[in-house]
């Protein structure tokens, strides 16, 4: 059995396949020299392991692509048994308020180590620095040929397998499919998602750095929404709300070449018309405060600041004082504040391709291909992506146990 790729889900399919039947010869082909990269800078380090969530119809609806796939792959290896997986190789979880669950020891090499130690102990083979130019099935077995930069005296280029499980990640171009395509497998065409919004020339990016708790964006002209934190950056919008934009809107805004409008509820418990009679209450109640010098809305001060300024409300101004046209303009940036967005930013943490291969060419209940038997996948390389939160390395986990379970069973 020849595993390719050496990240999350090619580790899980090829330490349990493994660990599962021990009469499996069992390999690891990698193409770049680390091992377990995304593992070690997700998370800012520490590992996104997965989301305490334990109800699959819960679960499904942060998969913004394959959610009537994970519905089902999640009947065989949900969140659960991640957790109870590692907790049996003395790697405990922790969860954070916001439901994400990392190794309790805050490292991503936690992860690292486990999976690196499970393989020694199953005797996986890994190679590293080693590419696959070719894959084929002939006479019933895969013949596939690799490339090593640093061959060893071992070292073949024709390797032979009776399974294959592809878990080679996301591809950002159509093209670089075109080895699975030869195999008869169809791609959905691959756009960046979890990206970052950018704001050339905005005034607001002279703010980096702040963040605020909960804001709510939609996007002119669609019905792509969201709520959650935002933070502001020297190229424009970032943040867990962001990000989720970014991947329920990847193709829409591929389409339209990443330029779109994005408007800001900054304070979403309120819309223009419960603000209007917050803000007419405080010019009474609150008529001798100077408007700058405290906001009654929990806003960084500084953002506050920069929000009189735009609406023209200058600095001694008191609450009472404020005139009616001015108000309806601090109302309006404060419920509906629009930006033009021009392009995105991408960073390896947070990346993740929306496209691969199409579902329906994959059984959902083994991983294995419906056009050619004994040929397996795993991970992102299928039309599977989730929102940011532990969703993709839990569909990392899931699918590639069910891999390794239904090769280890067919033998």
């Amino acid at each position: 059995m020849i595993v390719i790729g050496g990240g999350a889900a090619g580790f899980f399919c090829a330490v349990n396949a493994a660990r599962m039947n021990p009469e499996l010869e069992v390999i690891i082909v990698e193409k770049s020299n680390k091992l377990l990269s995304k593992v070690k800078i997700s998370g800012g380090g520490r590992c996104n392991v997965t989301h305490a969530c334990f109800d699959i119809a819960d679960m499904i609806k942060k998969y913004p692509r394959g959610l009537n796939f994970v519905k089902k792959t999640f009947h065989h290896f949900f969140t659960t048994d991640t957790i109870q997986w590692f907790k049996e190789r003395s790697v405990e979880l922790k969860t954070e308020a916001d439901g994400r669950m990392f190794p309790a020891s805050n490292s991503s090499q936690t992860i690292i180590d486990c999976l690196i130690k499970e393989a020694d102990k199953f005797g996986v083979i890994v190679k590293v620095s080693t590419e696959v130019r070719s894959l084929k099935k002939e006479d019933g077995k895969f013949v596939l040929e690799l490339n090593a930069s640093k061959p060893g005296p071992s070292d073949s280029r024709l390797h032979t397998a009776d399974f294959v499980c592809i878990a080679s990640g996301g591809y950002p171009k159509s093209s670089m499919f075109d080895w699975l395509v030869q195999l008869g497998h169809t791609i959905e065409n691959p756009v960046p998602s979890l990206f970052t919004f950018n704001l050339p020339g905005n005034a607001i990016t002279k703010l980096m750095g702040i963040s605020v708790d909960n804001v709510k964006v939609k996007i002119a002209g669609s019905k792509i929404e969201s709520s959650g934190p935002l933070l502001i950056t020297h190229w424009g919008l970032s943040g867990p709300v962001i990000l989720k934009l970014s991947a329920w809107g990847a193709r829409e805004f591929a389409d339209c070449s990443y330029e779109f409008t994005a408007i800001i509820n900054w304070i979403p418990k309120f819309n223009e018309h419960t603000l209007r009679e917050k803000i007419e209450a405080l010019r009474f109640d609150a008529a001798s405060q100077k408007i700058n010098n405290k906001n009654q809305f929990d806003l960084p001060q500084r953002l506050w600041e920069y929000f009189l300024t735009i609406a023209a409300v200058k600095e001694q101004m008191r609450w009472g004082d404020l005139p009616t046209v001015l108000q309806n303009k601090l109302i309006k940036i404060l419920c509906a504040q629009e930006f033009t967005v021009r392009g995105k930013t991408t960073f390896k943490e947070e990346f993740v391709t929306a496209g691969g291969i199409k579902l329906t060419e994959i059984d959902a209940n083994s991983m294995m291909s419906k056009i050619v038997p004994g040929l397996y996948f795993a991970g992102e390389t299928m039309d599977v992506d989730g929102i940011t939160g532990g969703f993709n390395f839990q569909h990392a986990w899931t699918s590639g146990w069910i891999a390794a379970r239904s090769i280890a069973g067919a033998i």
